[in-house]
């Protein structure tokens, strides 16, 4: 009698919630995704005053949806170079470790608020309307962006070596 070769399982990804941040010095947008789906949703705008963000806000978001990592997006000019917004971000990311003990991921945000109004003009928000919504998804574009980053890792062979 001869034995079955064994199977090996296929690897699971771990579900992991997460957040993600389009940083700005008045507005900062908040998004949540999910590392099994590849997906994010914009959740709100939390007020910033002169950079400063709400803490107690951002907080209570921490506590509510208990995330794994967190995403913050950083600005970058189209050739790649730093601009002003870069070392805000990258402040603003050290200071979301620090307080909140988890992991923080940054994304190259270049251009993610003009495709998050490209998006929502394709649904119909423009104005008004669609300046209260443009922060928090441009957070969920720049998420979506990091989230999809981990399933192609994942998915690479050569990145199973």
């Amino acid at each position: 009698m001869s034995e079955d070769p064994p199977r090996t399982a296929p690897r699971a990804t771990p579900r992991r919630t997460c957040l993600g941040f389009d940083y700005g010095l008045r507005r900062i947008g908040v998004a949540v995704g999910e590392t099994l789906t590849g997906s994010a949703r914009p959740l709100q705008t939390v007020a910033a005053r002169d950079g400063e963000p709400d803490w107690n806000a951002l907080g209570g978001l921490i506590r509510s949806w208990e995330p794994d990592a967190l995403v913050v997006g950083v600005p970058l000019h189209l050739d790649g170079a730093r601009q002003p917004m870069t070392d805000a971000a990258q402040r603003f990311a050290r200071r979301l470790e620090g307080r909140y003990r988890l992991p923080v991921h940054r994304v190259d945000e270049r251009l993610s608020s003009d495709e998050a109004r490209r998006v929502l003009a394709a649904r119909g928000i423009a104005g008004r309307a669609a300046r209260t919504r443009l922060d928090p998804v441009a957070a969920q574009i720049i998420l979506e962006t990091w989230l999809n980053r981990q399933v192609s890792d994942t998915h690479d062979p050569d990145t199973e070596r």
